[in-house]
């Protein structure tokens, strides 16, 4: 696991799991809000990602992106990853730390205030789910910047923007992997504290998606709302992608008699 990853584990019951390479926190809900709350406290710059089966399977694909997340806090997001964990270590991860409930459940729970950046999905919806932060947690400042469809000019003034705000969260919403990378590459303690890659958060926030009805949130199957509401888009994602990912952590597992590595915090 990482220096970062270790250092915020430290202290914790948490270990890390081995998935495809990548080294995923286990922690539960308290202690990952915990982790993050002190990192934001302690002007720790701290990169945060999840990883779901789809993102996984972008690492195989994408070894730069794979590089990059050595250097994040990486997440467990879904129902995928906890099969894969179940066959590698015998047990699935502690929680499901998908970023649409946790990355609102971290901030609900801070009451200091905080400066919150947000940039990322098209500016209607960027700002619409701004607002909707606002007038759930209105002890933050949220400041929408920009909806990351962005020039080389323009990149380098919204990277201003975020270095003269220096928020202590910054929530990037371009999906993946550019948005893991575009943190990678342009962020520094110097600009924020805790950049976090949030996908389709602004979305979901603004309701341009829906959530799937809790009743399946509950038996961890949203991907099958998803993929009925959106079939042309994200078919390749689960039909596909869904078996590929099993079978890449079946190679896993018999490569290697056991899953890998598992770190003590």
């Amino acid at each position: 696991m990482n220096l970062q990853s270790s250092t915020l584990l430290r202290g914790t019951s948490a270990r890390s799991m081995n998935i495809l390479g990548i080294q995923v926190a286990n922690p539960d809900q308290r202690e990952a809000i915990d982790m993050l709350a002190s990192a934001i406290t302690e002007k720790r710059f701290t990169k945060v990602a999840f990883l779901n089966a789809h993102s996984a399977n972008t690492t195989v694909d994408d070894p730069e992106f794979a590089s990059i997340l050595s250097s994040f806090l990486v997440l467990p997001d879904g129902i995928g990853v906890d099969m894969g964990a179940k066959i590698l270590y015998g047990a699935p991860f502690r929680e499901n730390l998908n970023g649409t409930d946790f990355v609102p459940a971290v901030l609900a729970s801070i009451q200091s205030p905080l400066t919150v950046g947000i940039i990322g999905a098209i500016r209607e919806n960027g700002e619409r789910a701004t607002q909707d932060l606002r007038e759930s947690m209105p002890q933050h400042r949220f400041v929408y910047l920009n909806d990351g469809y962005l020039d080389p000019q323009e990149e380098s003034v919204v990277i201003q923007q975020i270095s003269d705000l220096k928020p202590d969260v910054l929530l990037v919403a371009m999906g993946v992997p550019r948005q893991e990378k575009w943190i990678d590459a342009n962020l520094s303690g110097q600009d924020c504290t805790v950049p976090i890659a949030v996908g389709a958060l602004l979305d979901f926030l603004s309701g341009a998606v829906s959530r799937a009805p809790r009743i399946m949130r509950r038996l961890r199957i949203e991907w099958v709302y998803r993929l009925y509401r959106e079939p042309g888009r994200l078919w390749r994602r689960y039909i596909l992608g869904n078996p590929v990912f099993l079978m890449r952590i079946a190679m896993q597992k018999f490569s290697t008699g056991k899953g890998g590595t598992d770190d003590n915090a």
